[in-house]
C-alpha cells in the first residue's frame, strides 16, 4: 500500500455527494490528472532610493543616501547597467557627483492552483465507512480516505462503503485546491550626469593677479628716517678759521696804515 489520499467524493456526482460505482471488471485502472492555476488580484509596491557617486574603486561603489549615510557596495557586477541619459553605463563608467536613483518594485500575485484528479481502479480492500484501497493500472496499490456520509450507486441502489467488495472496479475523482502566492521583483537604476562647472560670461575681461614681494615695514622705515650726509667741504669749522684769517690781515693793513702816517 502507497501513501494516504483524502478524496472529496467518489465518483463522478460530486455536486450531490453520490458514487456511481461502476461494475466493470475488465477495465482497466488508470490515472488521469488536469491541473489549471487561477490568478488573482497582483499587487504593486514600489520603492524608491536615491543617491549621489562619491567614490568608484574598482568594482567598489560608494553613494552617499539622502539621510547622509555613506553606504558601501562591494564587487558591483559587471553586468549591472545604470541608464544615465539613455545610455547603459557600467561600474566603471560612473562619476563622483552623479546622481543615482533605484527603483524597487515588488509584485504579489495570489493564485490557485486546482487539481483534479479522476482515478479508476479496482477495489482490493474496504474498510468501511472511512477508508478503500484501489489496485491501479501500474499493479500499485494506493489507498484513499472516503469522506464521512459518502454514498455510492451499486446497481441504482444507493448504498455506502459497506457494499464494496473486492475485485470491483470503480471511478473516483479528487479535487485538491492550493493557493499560493507568487512574489517577484524588478529592479531598475536610473542616474545623471554630474554639472559641468560654469563658464565666465562672454565679452567680459578676466583679471590676473600677479604676486610681488613688498620690502619689509622696517626696513622701509630706517630708508625713510636717515637724513642726507652733507659733503666734507661743507664743515662749519673751515669757515670760522677763514673768517679769523680775514680778521688777522685787516687788523695788521690797519697797523701798517697808522705807522706811516706817524712817519710823515
Amino acid at each position: 500500500m502507497n501513501s494516504k489520499n483524502s478524496w472529496a467524493h467518489i465518483g463522478p456526482v460530486l455536486a450531490v455527494g453520490t458514487l456511481c460505482l461502476v461494475l466493470t471488471p475488465g477495465m482497466k485502472a488508470q490515472v488521469q490528472t488536469e491541473t489549471t492555476t487561477t490568478h488573482g488580484t497582483a499587487t504593486h509596491e514600489v520603492q524608491v532610493e536615491r543617491g549621489e557617486v562619491v567614490l568608484v574603486s574598482g568594482n567598489d561603489l560608494f553613494v552617499k543616501r539622502e539621510d547622509g549615510q555613506i553606504e558601501h557596495i562591494p564587487n558591483v557586477p559587471e553586468s549591472a547597467k545604470v541608464t544615465v541619459d539613455g545610455k547603459q553605463l557600467g561600474i566603471h563608467d560612473l562619476q563622483p557627483g552623479m546622481k543615482l536613483q533605484r527603483t524597487i518594485t515588488t509584485t504579489t500575485t495570489p493564485k490557485t492552483v486546482t487539481t483534479v484528479q479522476n482515478v479508476t481502479g479496482t477495489v482490493w480492500h474496504v474498510t468501511p465507512p472511512t477508508s478503500v484501497i484501489l489496485r491501479l493500472e501500474d499493479g500499485t496499490n494506493q489507498q484513499f480516505s472516503i469522506p464521512r456520509g459518502q454514498k455510492f450507486m451499486i446497481n441504482g441502489r444507493e448504498t455506502d462503503a459497506r457494499d464494496l467488495r473486492r475485485g470491483m472496479t470503480v471511478t473516483a475523482t479528487r479535487i485538491v485546491e492550493e493557493p499560493i502566492t507568487v512574489v517577484s521583483h524588478t529592479r531598475e537604476v536610473t542616474g545623471t550626469m554630474p554639472p559641468p562647472p560654469p563658464a565666465p560670461p562672454a565679452n567680459v575681461p578676466i583679471l590676473v593677479v600677479v604676486s610681488r614681494p613688498t620690502p619689509a615695514p622696517a626696513e622701509a622705515a630706517a630708508t625713510e628716517a636717515e637724513p642726507a650726509k652733507l659733503p666734507k667741504t661743507g664743515s662749519i669749522v673751515p669757515a670760522i678759521g677763514l673768517l679769523g684769517i680775514t680778521f688777522l690781515v685787516t687788523s695788521f693793513g690797519l697797523t701798517m696804515v697808522r705807522k706811516l702816517r706817524s712817519v710823515a
